[in-house]
Parts: structure tokens; C-alpha cells; sequence
């Protein structure tokens, strides 16, 4: 590996860190700059999944101010996280990719028009406060294990597929529906990190690289994350959804 692509593993870390931090979606810089680096398809992703974990981690760090009052929820909902992130992780290192990679664009551009439209698919579904106890806490496990499964197998735009999902189901501010996300993706993360590290084949010299790098821009984008109103995060999420899921469109007809 060169000094040129050492520079651009540690630049993209340090993006894709603050992206994940506010919106989600930073594997999409991340997973690029490993396969410009020479890695083949497979170990790039591999490689990519465990390099943005510390990431994660320092985005949890940065918003626990807004995940006051919401352990209990997240206790609920980190087995099925856990049993998601294993069956992803299962499906991506024993099945073909291409039929998932032609699916990816289209849950991912979903998810940013549901986000976009979150306000008139509430009037179809109901808003969270009018769901039933039960109902809310089947919804929230459902999402909570779908995401891990997208997030074991490939992960790009899963933080977005996630808030989209969370908004519709909570009624909570949207800082506070963004930190839940941030430990539900570390809990994917953790998964992953622990699944490739034995079985997949991880370049430990790109993690080296693009791992400390994460940290800095989660911390960093996290902490920005609480101070943005909630329709600017709000449309943050929603543009770079949309221009994840296009730019994996045009990726997956090439």
C-alpha cells in the first residue's frame, strides 16, 4: 500500500465516521476508497465492516446525552439486533451477492422517501402515539431485526433505513431517535466485527488505517448531530440517503 492510498483510507475514515454520526451511510466512501486501493469486492466489505465499528462506538459516546430514558428500550430490542446481524453476517459469506446488490439501491431510496414522507405515512398508519403498547413494541423488534440483517450483510445507508424506520414507530424527537439508532448500529457492528474477524478475509492493515480514523469523525459528527435542529438533521438524512441509494443504482447496472 502506498502513501497515497494510506491518505485516502485515513481521509475517508475520517468522513465516513461524521457521516455515520448524522445520518448514516458512510461505508459508501469507506467500501470505494478499500476497492481503489486494489482489494477485491468481497474482502473490501469484509475489511470495511470492521474498520467502521470503532466509529460507531464513538458515536454512541457522543450522543448518551440523548439515550437518557431509553435503556429499557434498548434492552428489549438487542436480542433480535444480535440474532439479525448474525444471519446477515451468515448470508453474506455463504450466499452470491449480485441478487442483493440489484435489491440494495431500491431499500435504501425507501427508506429516504419514507423518511421524506414521514408525516403523510403517519396519517396512513397512525402516529406512534396512537399505536397500542404491544403493537409499538412488535414494530420496533421487527425493525430492529430486518435493519441487523441488512446491516450484517451489507450495511451501506443502514443508519438512514434505520432512523426512517424508528420515526415512524416512536414518538420521540429526532436526536433522540438518532442516538437509538447509533446503538443499534454498534450493536451490528459488534456482530460483524466479530463474525469477519474469525471467518472473513479482513486486510488488517486497511482496519489499522481506517479504524482510528472513524472514531474521530463519529465523536465529532455525533457531537454536531445534537445541535442541528431536527428538520435540518432530518433532511441531511434524507439527501444522503438519496444520493446513496442512486449512486448503488448506477453501481449495480454497470
Amino acid at each position: 500500500m502506498d502513501l497515497g492510498h494510506v491518505l485516502l483510507l485515513i481521509l475517508a475514515g475520517l468522513v465516513a465516521g461524521g457521516i455515520n454520526a448524522l445520518a448514516g451511510g458512510g461505508s459508501l466512501i469507506t467500501f470505494p476508497s478499500l476497492i481503489a486501493t486494489g482489494l477485491p469486492s468481497v474482502e473490501a466489505n469484509v475489511t470495511n465492516s470492521v474498520s467502521v465499528f470503532p466509529g460507531y462506538v464513538s458515536s454512541v459516546l457522543g450522543s448518551r446525552a440523548d439515550l437518557v430514558g431509553q435503556w429499557r428500550r434498548i434492552r428489549a430490542v438487542l436480542p433480535v439486533c444480535v440474532a439479525g446481524s448474525v444471519l446477515g453476517c451468515t448470508l453474506l459469506l455463504v450466499t452470491p451477492a449480485r441478487a442483493f446488490e440489484l435489491t440494495v439501491p431500491f431499500l435504501v431510496l425507501g427508506a429516504a422517501a419514507t423518511l421524506f414522507f414521514q408525516e403523510r405515512l403517519r396519517g396512513l398508519v397512525g402516529h406512534p402515539r396512537a399505536l397500542g403498547p404491544r403493537r409499538r413494541a412488535i414494530t420496533l423488534q421487527t425493525v430492529a431485526f430486518l435493519g441487523a440483517v441488512y446491516g450484517g450483510y451489507f450495511g451501506a445507508a443502514l443508519g438512514v433505513m434505520y432512523v426512517a424506520a424508528l420515526a415512524l414507530v416512536l414518538d420521540e424527537t429526532f436526536t433522540r431517535i438518532n442516538a437509538l439508532k447509533n446503538v443499534l448500529t454498534v450493536t451490528v457492528g459488534a456482530i460483524t466485527l466479530l463474525t469477519f474477524a474469525l471467518f472473513g478475509p479482513v486486510d488488517w492493515s486497511a482496519v489499522l488505517l481506517l479504524a482510528p480514523a472513524t472514531v474521530v469523525g463519529g465523536y465529532a459528527g455525533a457531537t454536531l448531530a445534537r445541535r442541528l435542529p431536527g428538520r435540518v438533521l432530518k433532511a441531511l438524512i434524507v439527501t444522503f440517503g438519496t444520493t446513496i441509494g442512486l449512486v448503488l443504482l448506477a453501481r449495480a447496472l454497470t
